[in-house]
């Protein structure tokens, strides 16, 4: 993996690189998101993360209200919300 340089992540940040996905409360699985952005508060249903580590890593701890605001950088690959609107960032 090559060292990004300062343009290329803010670009990334600002979205500007690869795609960016609405997410609603249908579910969104085969994605390969490096960040969510919660947009308004939102309730997850249920959410699955390809780089957890570790016996106690749970994903489904993950599955409870996040505030408006929020940036998860986790390496997503599917998420359904119960309710709220948020961002997927495609790597």
């Amino acid at each position: 993996m090559a060292v990004k340089n300062t343009t290329d992540l803010l670009n990334e940040q600002l979205g500007k690189k690869g795609t960016t996905r609405i997410i609603t409360t249908s579910a969104v699985t085969s994605v390969d998101f490096y960040a969510v952005h919660f947009v308004t508060e939102c309730v997850i249903a249920s959410i699955t993360a390809g780089n957890l580590d570790g016996s106690s890593a749970n994903p489904s701890a993950l599955a409870t209200t996040i505030p408006a605001g929020t940036v998860l950088f986790l390496n997503v690959r599917s998420i359904t919300l119960t309710s709220g609107v948020a961002i997927g960032y495609n790597n």
